[in-house]
C-alpha cells in the first residue's frame, strides 16, 4: 500500500512539472507572438510615416518643376530619386531597424531639397530681372548660361551629400550627341543624323564610408524605339535581369569623380530621332536617370 501511495505521489509531481513546463512554454510563445505583432505594428506605422515624408518632398519638387519655365534637370533627377526610394520602401518587408537607412536618406534629401529649391528661387528672381532689360533672344541665352554655370557649381556641392552609408551614388547625369573630328575634338549636337556618338557623363559622389578601390556601374541607354543601345548584354541579379549598354569601370578614392562614357552608332546607321533615356545602376539598384532628345 505504501509503495502504491509513493507511485501516486510521483505521478502527481510529474504531472505538475509537465503542467508548469506547458504553461511556461505557452506563456513564452504568447509573449513572442505579442512582441512580433507589436514590432509589425511599429514597422507599418514608421514605414507609412517615411512614405508620407518622401511624398511631401516629391510634391514640393513637382510644384517647383511645374512653376519653372525652363525645366531644371537637377530638380527632375532629385524627384526621380525620391520616387525610386518610395518604390523600394513600398515593397520593403524588413524589420524596424531596416528603416534606419531610409531615414538617413530622408535627412540627406531634405538638405538637398532646401539647397535645390533655394537655388531655383534665386534663379527665378534673376531671370525676372533679366527679362526687363534684354530682348527675348538675349533673355533665353542668359537664362541658359546662368542655369548651366549654376548647375555645374551646384552638382559639385551636392556630390558631397551621402545618400547611403555604403553604396555609391551619382549626380549630374547628362547625355548628348557629339560630332567627333579626326583630331579627337568633340562638338555637342542635337541632330541625330550628325551624331557620331552618344556621350554620357555623371559625377560619382564623394562617400567617405564606402570602400575605396576598383568599382563598376552599369549604364543603360534606351533609344526612342525602346532599344537598348551599345553592347546590350545581360546580367542576372537573383530574380532580376538587367540589360545594359556598357559597364563603367573606375578606381574610386572616396572623393568626387567625373565620369564620361561613349556609345558609337552602328555601321551605316544613324541614331534615331526622339527622346533617349539614360539609367545608371549600382548592381541592380537604379541610382540615377536622365533624358535627352535628338532631332
Amino acid at each position: 500500500m505504501e509503495g502504491s501511495q509513493k507511485t501516486s505521489v510521483g505521478l502527481k509531481v510529474g504531472l505538475g512539472i509537465l503542467l508548469v513546463l506547458f504553461l511556461g512554454t505557452a506563456f513564452y510563445a504568447s509573449k513572442l507572438y505579442t512582441e512580433k505583432k507589436e514590432e509589425e505594428k511599429v514597422f507599418v506605422t514608421e514605414k507609412q510615416q517615411l512614405m508620407n515624408d518622401y511624398s511631401s518632398i516629391r510634391d514640393q519638387y513637382n510644384e517647383a518643376i511645374a512653376a519653372s519655365e525652363v525645366k531644371d534637370q537637377d530638380l527632375i533627377e532629385a524627384r526621380d530619386r525620391i520616387q525610386g526610394l518610395m518604390d523600394s520602401l513600398k515593397v520593403s518587408q524588413k524589420s524596424v531597424n531596416s528603416l534606419w537607412s531610409y531615414k538617413k536618406r530622408f535627412l540627406a534629401l531634405q538638405e538637398e531639397k532646401e539647397e535645390l529649391l533655394a537655388e531655383n528661387d534665386r534663379l527665378k528672381v534673376e531671370n525676372e530681372y533679366l527679362a526687363t532689360s534684354l530682348d527675348s533672344t538675349q533673355v533665353q541665352l542668359a537664362e541658359r548660361t546662368v542655369f548651366t554655370d549654376s548647375l555645374l557649381i551646384q552638382n559639385t556641392e551636392l556630390a558631397t551629400v551621402v545618400n547611403d552609408a555604403s553604396a555609391l551614388q551619382t549626380v549630374g547625369l547628362k547625355g548628348m550627341g557629339v560630332i567627333e573630328r579626326r583630331s579627337g575634338r568633340q562638338i555637342p549636337t542635337e541632330r541625330a543624323g550628325r551624331s557620331d556618338k552618344i556621350k554620357i557623363c555623371f559625377i560619382v559622389a564623394k562617400n567617405t564610408i564606402a570602400d575605396a578601390g576598383d568599382k563598376e556601374l552599369y549604364v543603360q541607354v534606351i533609344d526612342p524605339k525602346n532599344n537598348v543601345l551599345g553592347a546590350n548584354e545581360q546580367i542576372q541579379f537573383e530574380d532580376q535581369v538587367l540589360n545594359y549598354s556598357l559597364i563603367s569601370r573606375f578606381n574610386y578614392e572616396n572623393r568626387n569623380l567625373n565620369i564620361c562614357e561613349y556609345i558609337a552608332q552602328s555601321e551605316d546607321t544613324d541614331f534615331e530621332k526622339g527622346r533617349y533615356q539614360i539609367n545608371v545602376f549600382n548592381d541592380k539598384e537604379l541610382i540615377s536617370t536622365s533624358e535627352f532628345t535628338l532631332k
